[in-house]
């Protein structure tokens, strides 16, 4: 089995430990996510956007984020969740999905070039904003949201895979983590989620 299919495992089963453990409180809102509240670390970075600008976290301060690791090669996962994402959004009213911005990080910046990136993303919808940085850059932001992603050995055409995280993680309009989302949850599951946060917030 290639760290492709093996990492969301991993990520699910980190999910799982971090669910388990702040399942001794009571009176909080109720998630089908896992509440990452006071467990994972503020958002936080220094990257470059699709558009070939150095941006961090703070560029996006006041808006709803949701953070998903990446690649535009990617064959199956990357696709698939930002559909999800995308179908998700939809059953939020327009103003809402305004304040949401949808940040999708490549961890394979050789080939995710700006242009790239923005045609990647632009396939998903307004709010989607392609990031990526260098291996120093990604390599901090993996390791502060306990991820970890990796490069397969090259075809006879240069083409590889990458192996990363498949959760998405969901930070407040102030940055603060939120929600852990694994594989399983549903398109539905995710909007009610969404709500959920977003009226605690209000």
């Amino acid at each position: 089995m290639t760290l492709h299919k093996i990492l969301p495992r991993v990520l699910l089963a980190v999910g799982i430990s971090l669910g388990l453990a702040l399942s001794g409180c009571s009176g909080g809102p109720d998630y089908t996510a896992h509440d990452i509240t006071g467990v994972m670390p503020d958002l936080e970075f220094n990257l470059t956007n699709e558009k070939g600008e150095a941006v961090t976290a703070d560029d996006y301060d006041g808006r709803l984020k949701l953070l998903f690791f990446g690649y535009t090669n990617c064959p199956d996962i990357c696709p698939a969740t930002m559909a999800r994402i995308r179908a998700a959004l939809g059953g939020l009213d327009a103003d809402t999905r305004d304040d949401i911005d949808v940040l999708f990080l490549s961890v394979d910046p050789e080939r995710d070039t700006p242009e790239r990136l923005q045609r990647f993303t632009s396939s998903f919808g307004d709010g989607v904003v392609g990031l990526t940085g260098t291996q120093e850059q990604l390599k901090a932001l993996s390791k502060r949201y306990r991820v970890t992603y990796g490069y397969g050995e090259p075809n006879d055409n240069g083409f590889y895979l990458v192996s990363h995280s498949s959760a998405i993680f969901v930070f407040g309009p102030d940055g603060r983590a939120r929600l852990l989302v694994n594989q399983q949850e549903s398109v539905d599951e995710l909007t009610a989620d969404l709500k959920t946060l977003l009226n605690q917030l209000d």
